[in-house]
């Protein structure tokens, strides 16, 4: 092996063992509770991770991100809510310089220019309409965010293009490229906690729910795509927070509620439908915690304890008669067939009884 090899292999492990997956410091901390409340989250797609300077949105090279970093900022009391900006690389054929995501609305703006910055942030995020110089589209999918912001903190410069290709690799062997998308991205706080992944996901309901990961490595990004976002489950041990908790809600993974997942080759629970026809088949039925239903037969509630008294006499007398063979099947059977069965036997009854009189008179 060359020398030159040599050096980079020993400078490779040397950043591995700093700041890669296997550094000291990795799960030495709490993650619940460690981002910021926010109720908006802004991506600027702009170059690449090895374009970034470590400040990209105050850079004087870097004109867009400046200025619209300045706007909000200027902004900031004039916007209802409390906004994040983000830099991210674009993908070929998909994203490119200027195009604007904002999530949770889940829409997109392309090709923002310098001297429009502030009619989109006066327009969009000021006073919540579409802007006026360009058109609205529509978000489809689950958007995977990367820290790779590796001239910010080398941590995320390390781990961030590795979970990036393994996030690739994975989607791709479960034929999800057109539903769950990867982008690397700019700093978004806690560079000590890297791998640090965010995943904006729509449920069936539509309701968008960011979650921050952090301490992610190759070997959760499975559970990432599978348990995420293909069920709807928080990884309790690797969620730090998610847009739109309140600061009491931040530290408790317990408290947030997914949706079922949005990947569409995910079929809808079991308990589910047994739920629903549940509900239809039964009168004031209520639906409790974890799927205890608390359904009560309707028509038995509506005509009483009495009514059931009345019919289980019924059949006892007609047992004394010899007609006990009967009890087993009326036993089964729904209540206005069990009333129905009665009115018949006790016709039947009433016909041998007569019978039986008219055969004595004779």
């Amino acid at each position: 092996m060359a020398s030159d090899d040599l050096s980079n292999l020993a400078n490779s492990n040397d950043d591995d063992e700093k700041y890669g997956f296997t550094r000291p410091e990795m799960y030495k901390e709490s993650l619940a509770g460690t981002v910021g409340a926010y109720d908006r989250h802004v991506f600027l797609c702009y170059k690449s991770p090895e374009a970034w300077p470590s400040r990209v949105e105050g850079s004087d090279s870097d004109l867009l991100p400046r200025l619209f970093s300045s706007a909000i900022k200027g902004r900031k009391d004039s916007i209802p809510l409390k906004t994040n900006l983000t830099i991210f690389e674009g993908r070929e054929g998909t994203f490119s310089d200027g195009d604007v995501l904002i999530f949770p609305e889940m829409i997109k703006y392309r090709g923002l220019k310098d001297s429009e910055v502030d009619s989109f942030v006066e327009d969009v995020l000021v006073n919540g309409k579409p802007w006026a110089s360009g058109v609205e589209e529509v978000l489809t999918g689950s958007h995977v965010f990367v820290c790779s912001h590796g001239s910010r903190d080398r941590r995320c410069g390390v781990c961030g293009p590795v979970l990036i290709e393994k996030l690739k690799e994975e989607i791709e062997s479960r034929e999800w490229k057109d539903q769950v998308f990867v982008s690397p991205c700019s700093h978004i706080g806690g560079h000590k906690y890297a791998g640090n992944v965010i995943i904006y996901s729509p449920g069936p309901d539509g309701k968008i729910m960011g979650h921050w990961y952090g301490y992610v490595t190759p070997d959760d990004v499975p559970a990432l795509l599978d348990q995420h976002i293909g069920k709807g489950e928080i990884i309790e041990h690797l969620w730090r927070g998610q847009l739109g908790a309140t600061a009491e809600e931040g530290g408790k993974a317990d408290k947030q509620k997914l949706p079922n997942g949005d990947v569409k080759k995910i079929k809808k629970k079991p308990e589910e439908s047994s739920t629903k026809s549940k509900k239809d088949d039964g009168a004031g039925c209520c639906q409790g915690a974890n799927g205890f239903s608390c359904c009560r037969d309707g028509s038995l509630e509506q005509n009483g304890v009495g009514e059931e008294k009345k019919l289980k006499e019924t059949v006892s007398g007609h047992e004394k008669k010899g007609l006990g063979k009967l009890s087993f099947w009326i036993g089964s059977l729904e209540q206005s067939e069990v009333l129905t069965a009665v009115a018949v036997v006790s016709a039947v009854a009433a016909v041998a009884v007569a019978y039986s009189f008219y055969r004595r008179s004779g």
